[in-house]
C-alpha cells in the first residue's frame, strides 16, 4: 500500500530559523517513516494534491489552506496555530478567521490557546506540545552568572525589556546574553546601543539551532520576555536541558509552565524581570524551585509523546477523509 502525500506549508523557511520552521522541520521527522513528507511555503490548484495538508500559521498560510479547501474539499487539512495567530490574527483579520473554518483540524501548541477559540472551532481543536530532545546540562561557571534570551529581535518579542533589564540588575556576576537576528532594523540598532552602555549586555546576533541549545545549556537561566506566544519552542529546550525559565505571564507561557510557576513577571515590566534575574544569581534554593517546577514539565515536552499524539490525529484523519 502507497504511503500517504503530506505536504507541509510553512511561512518560515531553513534560513530564518524560526519557530514555524523548526515545528515543520521536526513534524517532517516525525512523520517521515510513515508517510511521503514534503515542506514549502504554499500550495495553489494545479499542484500536485496532497493526501493531507498541514498549514503553520493561520494568516501566512491563508491562500494554500484556501486554495486546497476549493480544490480538494474532501481531502483533509490540519492548521497549527501560532501566537501571532491566537492573540492577534483570529481576532482581527479575515483570512485568519476563513483558516479556521477552511481546515479539517486545529493544533495548539499548549491548552491556555483553547480559550481564544469560539467553541465551533474548539471542537475541532486538539492540543499537542512540541518537543526538543534532552541535553545534558552543562555546569555553570562559578565566576559568571548567564541569562540567556533566545529569538530574533522583533516586537512581538519584546525585546527591549530584555535591553532595560539589564541597565537594572544589580549582581555584579551577572550577563544577559541576547541570541537573534535583527528582523526589526531599529530593535537592532537598540540591542547596539545597550550593549555600547550596559557592559552586562552582549548580543550575540543570529546563531544556528545547535549552537543557540548549547550556549542555553552553559546558562543559569532563560528569559522570555514576549508579548504574545502560542507555545514558544525555546522553553521547551531550556527545560529539557535543565536551564529555568524566567517567563513573561501571558497566555502562552502560562499554557507551556503551569500557572502556579514562580518565574514570571508581568510583561514588559523589565525591574521585574531584573529582581529576578538578581534572584535566581543569589538565591540558589530559588533557583532549584524553578528547576523542579521545569523538570515536572519535562514529561509533556518529550518527542515521543510529540509524535504519538500526531501520528494519532494524522492517522484519524486520513481514516475519516480516505
Amino acid at each position: 500500500m502507497a504511503r500517504p502525500h503530506i505536504l507541509i506549508v510553512s511561512p518560515a523557511s531553513a534560513r530564518e530559523n524560526n519557530g514555524n520552521w523548526q515545528t515543520a522541520s521536526r513534524w517532517m521527522r516525525h512523520l517521515s517513516a510513515h508517510a511521503q513528507v514534503r515542506v514549502a511555503q504554499g500550495w495553489q490548484a494545479g499542484e500536485r494534491a496532497p493526501d493531507l495538508l498541514i498549514a503553520l500559521h493561520a494568516r501566512r498560510s491563508a491562500p494554500a489552506l484556501a486554495a486546497f479547501a476549493a480544490a480538494h474539499p474532501e481531502r483533509p487539512s490540519l492548521l497549527v496555530l501560532t501566537g501571532t495567530d491566537l492573540y492577534r490574527d483570529i481576532r482581527t483579520d479575515n483570512t485568519a478567521r476563513a483558516s479556521l473554518a477552511h481546515a479539517t483540524a486545529i493544533v495548539l501548541l499548549q491548552p491556555q490557546g483553547l480559550d481564544e477559540l469560539a467553541p465551533s472551532v474548539r471542537a475541532k481543536a486538539h492540543v499537542i506540545y512540541q518537543s526538543a530532545p534532552p541535553l545534558r546540562p552543562a555546569r555553570p561557571r562559578a565566576a559568571s552568572c548567564d541569562i540567556a534570551m533566545i529569538g530574533h529581535l522583533r516586537e512581538e518579542k519584546d525585546p527591549l525589556t530584555f535591553m532595560r533589564a539589564a541597565a537594572l540588575v544589580t549582581r555584579p556576576e551577572v550577563r544577559l546574553l541576547h541570541v537573534g537576528g535583527a528582523l526589526d532594523p531599529a530593535l537592532g540598532e537598540a540591542a547596539r546601543k545597550t550593549q555600547e552602555s550596559t557592559p552586562r549586555y552582549r548580543w550575540l546576533g543570529a546563531l544556528s539551532h545547535m549552537p543557540a541549545r548549547r550556549l542555553l545549556r552553559r546558562c543559569r537561566a532563560m528569559a522570555i520576555c514576549s508579548r504574545m506566544e502560542g507555545g514558544a519552542n525555546v522553553i521547551i529546550e531550556a527545560v529539557m536541558s535543565g536551564v529555568p525559565v524566567l517567563a513573561s505571564d501571558i497566555g502562552g507561557n502560562c499554557g507551556m509552565l503551569g500557572e502556579d510557576y514562580a518565574g514570571f513577571f508581568p510583561p514588559g515590566d523589565a525591574a521585574a524581570l531584573a529582581r529576578l534575574i538578581d534572584r535566581i544569581a543569589a538565591d540558589e534554593r530559588f533557583r532549584k524551585t524553578l528547576l523542579r517546577q521545569c523538570a515536572a514539565r519535562r514529561r509533556l515536552f518529550a518527542p515521543g509523546r510529540e509524535r504519538a499524539m500526531l501520528l494519532d490525529l494524522i492517522d484519524n484523519l486520513l481514516l475519516s477523509n480516505p
